[in-house]
């Protein structure tokens, strides 16, 4: 998903209020079919979807038809997702009742956009070993605009953002609360794994080691394992990228609830000079 722009354009028209973007992310036609709305919006490209919604949406879809904790959601973007009516197919590819594989394939206009593979573990009785819980810092009572310097995006405001290291002003690594502000699907419920997988693809865009208007880092996918549901409406991200001399990077990030870590997530980069 290449951005294509650094610069503020015609979406600069200062969206700051969730009411202002949309109800939800999407919004369900019925038979796998949904309409994107302007919460989905990426930064890089007004009629392209952020990689985390449909990331969420894939795996919100996989995990229903599963029925077990997803611990492993890996996603596949074969290009920028239009923002555009999508259909979404799931399908069983190693059903079982401990441990589980279930595909969601999303399509736009009848081409494949994004492919997540989940699986999915029954959970059982605590073992006599559990590791011990590392809490982060407290959620900030200030707010920010996490990228201050790209044009208006719907996804930017859909969420809320409090740095507890690092910030938007500077490169390199960083930590943050997030906050889902709307709904996934119109209509239902957020999930725990909705909050986490509509923040964790943010993750390179909050460590970024070069600047924006200059180069690129471009994500051809994501993958998150879980070992549990997040709780509470806050998930806390604490990211880091690293750049090797032949143009490819990696962003990692540890995913945690208020009562301590859930997982991590990591992003393969294509780095390039714009």
């Amino acid at each position: 998903m290449a951005p294509v722009s650094s610069g503020c354009d015609t979406r600069c028209s200062s969206v700051r209020h969730v009411d202002e973007i949309a109800e939800a992310f999407y919004l369900p036609l019925g038979d796998g079919r949904y309409t994107p709305t302007r919460a989905t919006e990426s930064p890089w490209e007004a009629e392209a979807q952020h990689g985390g919604p449909p990331s969420a949406l894939l795996a919100h879809l996989a995990a229903a038809a599963g029925g077990q904790q997803p611990v492993r959601v890996s996603v596949d973007f074969y290009g920028a997702i239009p923002r555009r009516e999508l259909q979404v197919q799931v399908s069983p590819v190693r059903p079982g009742r401990r441990i589980d594989l279930t595909e969601a394939v999303l399509t736009v206009d009848g081409r494949t956009a994004a492919v997540a593979r989940v699986w999915s573990l029954a959970p059982g009785p605590t073992p006599p070993v559990v590791t011990p819980a590392a809490v982060p810092p407290a959620v900030p009572d200030e707010g920010t605009v996490v990228f201050p310097d790209l044009p208006d995006f719907g996804y930017q405001h859909a969420l809320e953002w409090r740095y507890t290291a690092g910030s938007p002003e500077q490169l390199g690594a960083a930590d943050v609360w997030t906050r889902v502000r709307i709904p996934l699907v119109a209509g239902e419920e957020l999930t725990g794994t909705d909050r986490v997988l509509i923040a964790a693809d943010a993750a390179n865009g909050i460590s970024v080691e070069l600047p924006l208007d200059r180069w690129l880092s471009i994500p051809p996918g994501m993958t998150c394992h879980l070992t549990r549901e997040a709780q509470g409406d806050w998930v806390h991200l604490a990211c880091r990228t690293r750049i090797e001399a032949n143009g490819l990077g990696l962003c990692t990030g540890t995913v945690s609830d208020a009562t301590g870590v859930v997982g991590e997530v990591a992003q393969p980069l294509l780095v390039r000079a714009r």
